[in-house]
């Protein structure tokens, strides 16, 4: 079990792949994808998202997904491939770790929000 955040940080890279933005852009054009920013609200505020993406702040990020949950997001579908990211690509690589936790077999982290805002102009 990890004890501390760079552990934590090891055990989500090695269980959620990292794709690169291009193979993201393609993930999408093919479909049945969802995008989830999960940079906190006053950060999206100030550099706005992926067009089409969902925010969903890392902090609520288990009630959105679960279908029992009274604040889930039927956006949210086991059948899809979520694609994730944050700033950097630590919180998204987390919230992967989660969602693959939760039943979600097809979860990707593009890393941070400044290494993919121009993939998906392409």
């Amino acid at each position: 079990m990890p004890t501390s955040v760079k552990q934590m940080l090891e055990a989500a890279n090695a269980a959620v792949p990292k794709i690169t933005s291009d193979e993201a852009a393609e993930m999408i054009k093919s479909g049945n994808t969802l995008v989830v920013d999960v940079r906190d609200a006053p950060e999206v505020a100030a550099s706005g998202k992926i067009e089409g993406a969902v925010h969903v702040s890392r902090g609520m990020l288990e009630f959105r997904a679960d279908p029992e949950s009274p604040y889930h997001d039927k956006a949210f579908d086991k059948s899809k491939t979520v694609i994730l990211y944050c700033a950097s690509g630590g919180r998204s690589a987390l919230a992967g770790k989660l969602l693959k936790d939760m039943g979600y077999d097809k979860v990707y982290n593009v890393g941070g929000f400044k290494d993919w805002t121009g993939a998906v102009e392409k």
